[in-house]
């Protein structure tokens, strides 16, 4: 392990940010060299550094690029993207390049900006601990193999934290966009919502509330990236317009797929506007083809749609609601998971915090 000040490198081509920066992190112990664009990090850098912060949008070479070619150096050292305008093009991106989080700017709030870089403090030094531990095997294999278990259990809580930063990163950046949106913001929440009550009122399992959860907190994640503008349209959509927003479930599985950790919450998110007659999208899938979590958030996700106002028609209310999932159940809707919705909608109370995402988080690590 490193004795003395974790050394921080941060390239930005704006002087007056790497200073500001610069000042912030020597502020909290911080060792810290600049850079003004990607090629001049990558002559600087070596093994000796905790963490990179990296500007997105940079002369000659942006933060990806350079990324890119600090990835092929091996030094695995946490990347933090600093940006002041983040997309879901870029988190995806981030994502697939391996990098650790986001940082705003300007610096607004120096207590989570302390916590971000002191997480990512420590994956480096389960990286170097890590690095360490092999060295030493190769010398002497019988003396570290009772060392070998409590690695493996550092390598799963690493995974684990990898999973979690991933959905916060993910979360973050799509709570961002959708404030631009009130509608959707709101349906997410409420979407979600409905998924928990009705999830623990059919008694699933806590590994399935997990899923669920985060499958209906993503599940509309596809309509962050296609222009739905014509949403907010008084009256009617055309049918072009309709071919588009169908499009929403397909890209949002897409997005969700170099997450192997979601591969149930891809299913779900990709089919939750399937019908249990076969005539749902995108791929016309019928119910025996469907699982319960699936039918859960297609239940819920159309009830929140009936009861919301939208400018071309008058929303529904419950009871009106309730009465047109039966009267759809069995050719759009799962049976049963009609009859648990409307035993349990009528006493519903707003469960949010019942089941935090550290608990979640928790839960989903007991499971494995």
């Amino acid at each position: 392990m490193r004795k003395g000040p974790t050394k921080i490198l941060i390239a930005d081509d704006d002087g007056m940010v790497r200073t500001t920066v610069s000042n912030i992190l020597e502020m909290f112990g911080h060792h810290v060299d600049t850079a003004c664009d990607g090629k001049e990090v990558l002559d600087q850098v070596d093994d000796s550094y905790d963490v990179i912060i990296l500007d997105i949008n940079m002369p000659d070479m942006d933060g990806f690029e350079t990324m890119a070619e600090l990835n092929k150096l091996n030094y695995d050292i946490p990347v933090l993207f600093l940006t002041g305008a983040g997309s879901m093009d870029y988190a995806v991106k981030s994502i697939n390049l391996g990098a650790y989080d986001f940082l705003t700017k300007p610096i607004e709030d120096l207590d989570i900006f302390n916590v971000k870089i002191s997480r990512a403090i420590e994956k480096r030094m389960y990286v170097l601990q890590d690095r360490k531990y092999k060295e030493a095997l190769e010398d002497d294999i019988q003396l570290k193999a009772s060392q070998l278990e409590e690695q493996n259990k550092l390598l799963l809580t690493y995974s684990n934290s990898l999973e979690k930063a991933t959905v916060q990163l993910m979360s973050s950046l799509q709570n961002a966009m959708e404030e631009k949106d009130y509608y959707t913001a709101g349906h997410t929440m409420r979407v979600t919502e409905y998924a928990m009550m009705l999830g623990m009122a059919m008694g699933l399992s806590e590994n399935e509330i997990l899923v669920l959860r985060r499958a209906a907190q993503f599940h509309d994640i596809g309509k962050l990236v296609i222009d739905l503008s014509c949403i907010q349209k008084p009256g009617k959509l055309t049918e072009e317009e309709w071919v588009l927003i169908r499009k929403h479930p397909s890209v949002g599985a897409n997005i969700i797929e170099p997450l192997g950790f979601m591969e149930r919450e891809q299913f779900i998110i990709r089919h939750h506007h399937e019908r249990m007659d076969g005539k749902g999208y995108p791929d016309g899938l019928t119910g025996d083809q469907l699982d319960d979590l699936t039918k859960i958030l297609i239940v819920v996700d159309s009830y929140d749609a009936m009861t919301s106002k939208r400018n071309y028609r008058k929303n529904m209310t419950m009871q009106e609601a309730v009465k047109e999932l039966y009267s759809c159940s069995g050719t759009q809707f799962g049976a049963d998971i009609v009859e648990y919705f409307s035993k349990s909608i009528v006493d519903f109370t707003p469960i949010k915090g019942v089941f935090t995402q550290e608990h979640l988080e928790e839960i989903y690590q007991n499971s494995l």
